[in-house]
């Protein structure tokens, strides 16, 4: 019987079958292997909590865990079972989700090497190149540690994604805007997204509630795009003297391959570059210069050309710390807002996410910057006077008053001591008088020429900074309207007083434009405080998915821009 069947089985008839069975055999004995590695996964895991507790030392790879404490109550939870490596031990599509989550925060203007892509990718690799060759899955060990690497890299992402990756209390961020409170649930995200299988969805539910979030992370992928088809050498292009249009010069033929590489849609003459500034390229111009927060006028001037000059990487940057910015917002914004851009020199009043008064601004010149901090508006003042500020006193009124003592009747101001009794200037021999040693205030009186103009809107705060109207109505026409001493002057005066005095209908138009133009300031209490926001946006999407971008006024983005990039110091977040 045992020599019929060893026949059987040694003939060239039944080969195949011997083939069929080694190789099932050998299936068995994996599988056996994999249910013999499965459980000493979760002891591993174990094992690497219990033995490096508190440890700021304990790396897998190169990286160190950065949420110690939540990844523990995390697998404690589970009870230390593996979260993304299924009972065959083979990766999860939840698992792969998670690195392509991690690849795509890119678009986020985070760094992906940040959330342990490196070391992930070397063990997804092994895992797979285990698989495809039969030898069986790797020891559970390495299976725990890849496990633990992809909670601690969403922990870390999904924290950087609700609430900024660096701390803006730096000051030189400039960001005083009160922060956002860490959120508690992302370990209840994590476990959800584990649970529904859906990484996306989870990580997603943590942006910035605004839409305008979303849009800027959707111009990223365009600009990653534009990146990937940018030219290998970027050139730099300069004039001498400005190019208007219907001039021919040698620029405007680089002119039109930069713009039609940012437009996508090359012609011929485009790409022969045609020296000849005609119309149809005046218009395509304007509509840059627009996106770019330049005057609109179609001439091809140093700064058309500077925002022409930026490579797809330089606009990566700017976006990148910018929707930092939007993450660093507290998430209470949406019902009802007085949101001020100081880069865009622009206030919008939004109810509802719906923007009911747009108005250009005059914002703090680059040595006496509007600092970037919110408050609630509970009052304004029509026909305010205006008490002349310490700072302002010493270095713009005491210098005027000294060379002409008459300065101070001409701008409609008083001098009085600080119990309130004026003085006569032409009585004091202010050759004697010093910034350090001024026992005086300086007051102007309501009228045409005072600084603040017909109204003021206050939202008290630590800088003394607020929203008023201006005398100097031409400077709203300029570009650069850098120009106050850090408070907000505004265009649209009247029609913001309008809209914050409509839920108290005794304030009417015409007793608005009466306390406006009255020789004595009277104060109004607003019924309900309304949030003001002074923010720095260098660049945004607008809601037709237009990218917009602006000059850094205040120089602030490159010390932001080195902060993300900078590595995540090896201290675990308990």
């Amino acid at each position: 019987m045992l020599k019929t069947t060893f026949t059987l089985l040694t003939s060239r008839s039944t080969s195949k079958w011997v083939i069929i069975f080694w190789f099932v055999l050998l299936h068995v004995r994996v599988a056996a292997l994999q249910a013999d590695e499965n459980p000493r996964i979760a002891f591993e895991i174990r094992n690497l909590f219990e033995g490096h507790a508190g440890d700021a030392t304990w790396r897998i790879g190169e990286k160190g865990l950065f949420h110690y404490r939540q990844a523990l109550d995390f697998y404690s939870a589970r009870e230390f079972q593996q979260a993304w490596i299924d009972q065959n031990n083979r990766l999860t599509c939840t698992a792969y989700e998670m690195r392509y989550e991690i690849t795509q925060s890119k678009f986020d203007g985070l760094e992906p090497k940040d959330y342990h892509l490196a070391e992930i990718n070397l063990l997804f690799e092994a895992m797979e190149r285990a698989s495809r060759t039969l030898r069986g899955p790797l020891m559970a060990l390495e299976m725990a540690q890849l496990d633990i690497l992809l909670t601690d890299g969403f922990l870390e992402l999904a924290s950087h994604i609700y609430m900024g990756k660096v701390d803006p209390s730096h000051g030189v961020y400039g960001w005083e805007i009160q922060r956002k409170q860490p959120k508690k649930e992302v370990v209840e995200k994590l476990a959800s997204a584990i649970e529904m299988g859906a990484v996306r969805k989870a990580i997603s539910s943590l942006y910035p509630p605004y839409p305008m979030y979303g849009r800027m992370r959707r111009s990223m992928r365009e600009l990653y795009a534009k990146e990937a088809k940018m030219p290998w050498q970027w050139q730099q292009l300069g004039i001498e003297t400005s190019v208007k249009p219907l001039e021919a010069h040698q620029v405007v033929g680089l002119v039109r391959k930069r713009l039609a590489f940012w437009e996508g849609n090359a012609t011929d003459e485009d790409t022969e570059g045609s020296e000849f500034y005609d119309s149809a390229l005046v218009l395509r111009i304007q509509e840059f210069q627009s996106r770019h927060g330049l005057n609109p006028d179609g001439v091809i001037g140093r700064a058309t050309l500077k925002a022409l000059n930026k490579s797809p990487k330089d606009l990566i940057r700017q976006a990148s710390v910018n929707m930092e910015r939007m993450r660093w917002l507290p998430d209470t914004l949406l019902a009802e807002v007085i949101l001020v851009n100081i880069a865009n020199y622009t206030m919008d009043f939004i109810r509802e996410r719906d923007t009911v008064l747009h108005s250009n601004v005059i914002v703090g010149n680059a040595y006496r910057k509007t600092p970037i901090f919110n408050a609630p508006m509970s009052y304004l003042v029509f026909s305010p006077t205006w008490t002349v500020p310490p700072t302002i006193l010493r270095k713009d009124i005491l210098p005027a008053i000294k060379r002409d003592v008459n300065y101070l009747a001409r701008k409609n101001m008083r001098l009085l001591t600080h119990s309130g009794t004026e003085v006569d200037p032409r009585s004091i021999d202010w050759s004697k008088v010093t910034a350090d040693r001024f026992p005086y205030l300086v007051r102007q009186d309501p009228g045409p020429s005072n600084s603040l103009g017909k109204v003021k809107f206050m939202f008290p705060n630590s800088y003394n900074v607020y929203i008023h109207d201006t005398p100097s109505r031409e400077l709203f026409a300029r570009d650069d309207r850098a120009l106050s001493s850090g408070c907000i002057r505004i265009q649209k005066p009247l029609e913001l007083a309008r809209l914050l005095l409509a839920d108290q209908p005794m304030w009417s138009d015409d007793r608005i434009a009466a306390a406006m133009n009255s020789s004595k300031e009277q104060v109004v209490m607003l019924k309900r405080k309304v949030p003001v926001v002074m923010l720095y946006l260098t660049f945004w999407t607008d809601a037709k998915g237009i990218p917009l971008f602006r000059e850094d006024i205040y120089e602030r983005d490159e010390a932001l821009h080195k902060a993300l990039l900078k590595p995540i110091p090896l201290i675990p977040k308990v």
